[in-house]
């Protein structure tokens, strides 16, 4: 059911996942979905946790030892220039569909949050981790919401300027 809800809001946006378009999809009844999820926004909380967990798993494995809060800064950066198109394509397509469901919005918060807890902004290298997080999310939604063309070799060579000039510079 998931992949029919993922497929339906990267097809047709945020507006198009209704409980009757992934029944229509799957060639199911409307109220089999209903059986599973109840409602749209918990579709779109089970999609947001899937994409979470497949995010985390690769974050985890680019972090390594390194757990600092600019460890984690580096990992991030890391974790989605690796992720893959599809991928980020579909997290963009479920940012979009949690605007429309603001309460759903307070794990979305938290999870961007913590991206920056621990760092000290009142260092240059904490605010240039800083810096390093808000332009890797800037990045992501330019290139994933279509409101910039990027090729693959301009989202390289952005992602090494992030690391060369906010993660690792000393």
């Amino acid at each position: 059911m998931l992949d029919a809800a993922e497929t339906i809001v990267v097809r047709d946006g945020a507006k198009g996942l209704t409980i009757d378009a992934v029944a229509r999809e799957m060639g199911v009844t409307k109220g089999g979905i209903q059986y599973c999820y109840g409602s749209k926004d918990a579709m779109i909380e089970a999609l947001f946790e899937r994409w979470d967990k497949a995010y985390e798993t690769l974050f985890q494995a680019v972090l390594g030892e390194d757990a600092s809060p600019r460890g984690r800064v580096r990992a991030h950066a890391e974790a989605t220039r690796r992720a893959d198109a599809t991928s980020n394509a579909k997290a963009a397509s479920l940012l979009a569909a949690l605007i429309q469901a603001p309460e759903l919005l307070g794990s979305t918060r938290s999870w961007y949050r913590s991206r920056l807890d621990g760092l000290d902004v009142d260092t240059e290298a904490g605010r240039r981790a800083r810096l390093a997080v808000l332009a890797t999310e800037g990045a992501f939604l330019l290139r994933f919401f279509g409101l910039m063309e990027m090729d693959e070799s301009e989202w390289q060579a952005i992602f090494r300027d992030i690391r060369a000039v906010l993660v690792d510079a000393p």
